[in-house]
């Protein structure tokens, strides 16, 4: 006779997660949420381990309530045992990383990996589905390598993932769409019913074919690098001619064909997705003997404009930064992570450090992973105060909301110089100018 808790799970649908980073985390932390049962495998014993004694391996805003709330009562469990993970599972998602390889392409060993894995352990029709950002094609590498093993039905579905980090629980759960790679009518049935509490206000489940769902993610995510980087050159631009891209965003953005989002202009992109996911693509069109013009000047122009300031910096002190004291503001790539991967803070503190400055840092989330990196090459510092105590100059690289609106009257007296070098145009020039700071900043005019 079944207990009760078996009866109640008979109700919902069982999914297994295989992969706890940020894409993984979340798709199964969020699936709890809507009442399925899900369980997530990794072979990170220890971060299996911190997961099942309730604690978030992670930073994501809204994560750890939903975590704890499913983990509590029930539906959200952890296992390294691929085996175990899977038994019952209706819905497999593989959110397993695709590293860029040296040149550029998407590494997809431990998805392949997975895959030859799943194949003997399947007992019952089964959606398997790539969430990860994967090269066209890879759906149909993913099902060959399960069938050489496999002896039931199943589906491979391509699922890209639109999650932004700082606001992926929100995006999850009322995403703007969902796109779905498959041309199975089974496959379909399945994940309608399991999308269906997440677009109850309408937003559309959009089916199209597993190549056309692999090459929408990618993109997408070079269409928004691209837009960045564009509003990045127009601010390099307004510099040599005297305008403020400020006003130019406002004048750009109220086009309704052209979307006020994506366009403040700062040092640049970084993060797990636009540059992996730039990189891959230009790749595969290279693959094919196309050559992505875009693509190629859009990783260029990043590259160089992660350390745009730089040059001020050594003009604004003669060349002589040895043994300046520069604070930064902001370690992590992007606001609400602690996510440093290609964060263009880790340039520049290199960069700083090479030109023999002194390098202050502080960001609420992000300084233990710069630690297992720079270790005690920089100094760490419990506020935004102590790192600028006594500093030659401040540098803002993260837009972090607490940085927006500083006490300049208390930086003043801890700033040896009141110099400001900000990759994120935090402030007004004419409020800079009033408080007599000299201010660098993106695209506009330096505050002297």
């Amino acid at each position: 006779m079944h207990s009760l808790l078996e009866h109640i799970k008979e109700l919902f649908m069982k999914i297994a997660v295989v992969g706890t980073g940020y894409v993984g985390l979340v798709t199964g932390t969020c699936f709890a949420e809507t009442g399925n049962y899900v369980t997530c495998v990794d072979i990170n014993e220890e971060k299996i381990k911190l997961m099942k004694s309730g604690k978030v391996p992670i930073y994501e805003p809204g994560l750890e309530d939903l975590f704890l709330r499913n983990t509590t009562e029930g539906r959200l469990t952890f296992t390294t045992n691929l085996k175990e993970g899977i038994k019952d599972a209706k819905v497999i998602f593989l959110a397993l990383p695709t590293p860029p390889g040296e040149d550029g392409s998407a590494d997809l060993k431990y998805i392949l990996q997975v895959a030859n894995d799943l194949g003997p352990l399947l007992e019952s029709y089964t959606v398997i589905i790539d969430k990860s950002t994967v090269p066209v094609g890879t759906s149909e590498l993913v099902k060959n390598a399960i069938s050489k093993n496999a002896k039931v039905d199943f589906d491979v579905v391509s699922n890209p993932e639109f999650l932004r980090e700082g606001v992926a629980v929100e995006d999850f759960m009322k995403p703007d769409r969902v796109v779905i790679g498959t041309e199975s009518e089974s496959a379909k049935e399945v994940l309608t019913k399991l999308y269906a509490p997440l677009v109850r206000q309408g937003n559309p489940i959009i089916f199209m074919d597993e190549r056309s769902a692999e090459m929408t993610k990618y993109a997408a995510n070079a269409f928004l690098a691209t837009k960045i980087t564009f509003m990045n050159e127009i601010a390099n631009l307004c510099e040599l001619v005297g305008a403020n891209v400020d006003d130019i965003r406002r004048g750009i953005g109220t086009d309704s064909r052209i979307g006020k989002r994506f366009l403040f202009a700062g040092i640049g992109y970084g993060g797990s997705c636009f540059p992996k996911d730039v990189q891959a693509l230009a790749k595969t069109s290279e693959e094919n003997n196309y050559q992505f013009h875009i693509l190629d000047s859009v990783m260029k122009v990043n590259e160089s404009q992660k350390t745009k300031l730089l040059p001020q910096i050594v003009q604004h002190f003669n060349s002589d930064l040895k043994g300046k004291k520069i604070a930064i503001w902001g370690l992590a790539f992007k606001p609400y992570t602690d996510d440093i991967r290609e964060a263009p803070a880790l340039y520049n503190i290199e960069a700083l450090l090479e030109l023999g400055c002194e390098v202050h840092v502080y960001d609420p989330e992000a300084m233990p992973n710069v630690e297992t990196i720079l270790g005690d090459k920089i100094t760490y510092c419990k506020s935004p105060y102590e790192t600028i105590s006594d500093a030659d100059a401040l540098m803002i690289v993260t837009e972090w909301p607490q940085f927006r609106t500083p006490d300049f009257e208390k930086m003043e007296s801890l700033l040896k110089n009141k110099v400001i070098f900000d990759g994120r145009n935090l402030y007004e020039l004419p409020q800079m100018r009033e408080l007599g700071y000299t201010y660098y900043s993106i695209g506009r005019a330096v505050v002297k």
